[in-house]
């Protein structure tokens, strides 16, 4: 498991986009803080740290510590705006999370034991259809990642979603196609064979 993200953030009053982009002029990243029983909440972080965090697989799909202003609390990222062609984020959305309530989060894939997939070692090849998978859990069962292990598969193996076996407590968001295809072990390229002209006999 990841080491636990823990984000320092301070309260801001001034909201609308004039506000956002005087924020953003000195090195700040503007935010808003909802769900629960509480009323939103702006706030701001320094783009340094926001960044770091966002380098992180874990920063997308754990539960995170986050200290407003002294006020202590968990919750989960639900949205990061980053700019169309420059490396700056512009805004981010964090949701607080309550025990008894699920969660719907999107979550990472990691393939496993793909070096000693029986198909592969044959000279096939993995295709990953998928690498996320939006599920719903409570948030004590909310997992880093799903691991899905292709060992056993075979070459011309597809594995589908329906297939996958998932942490106890997780159950696939409603929204999900459970016959989409996961990985596929294609088999290796066999180039065709190539068609010699036999030698005519030379007239004496």
């Amino acid at each position: 498991m990841s080491e636990k993200i823990h984000i320092s953030a301070q309260a801001r009053t001034d909201v609308g986009k004039g506000a956002s982009r005087r924020l953003r002029r000195t090195g700040q990243v503007p935010g808003i803080l909802y769900g629960g029983d509480r009323l939103p909440e702006m706030f701001m972080l320094p783009h340094s740290e926001i960044v770091k965090y966002a380098a992180q697989e874990s920063f997308y799909s754990t539960l995170l510590d986050f200290d407003l202003a002294g006020a202590k609390t968990q919750v989960v990222l639900k949205d990061l705006q980053r700019h169309p062609a420059k490396p700056f984020i512009l805004h981010v959305d964090f949701q607080r999370v309550s025990k008894g309530e699920k969660l719907r989060m999107t979550v990472p894939l990691h393939f496993e034991n793909e070096d000693i997939c029986a198909g592969i070692k044959l000279g096939g090849q993995a295709s990953h259809n998928l690498t996320e998978l939006d599920i719903q859990c409570l948030p004590a069962d909310l997992p880093e990642y799903i691991a899905v292990d292709i060992q056993k598969m075979e070459l011309g193996q597809t594995l589908h979603v329906s297939d996958l076996v998932l942490p106890k407590g997780v159950e696939l968001d409603t929204s999900v196609d459970q016959d989409a295809p996961v990985v596929v072990v294609h088999a290796p390229h066999v180039a065709a064979d190539e068609t010699v002209e036999p030698e005519e006999d030379e007239e004496d």
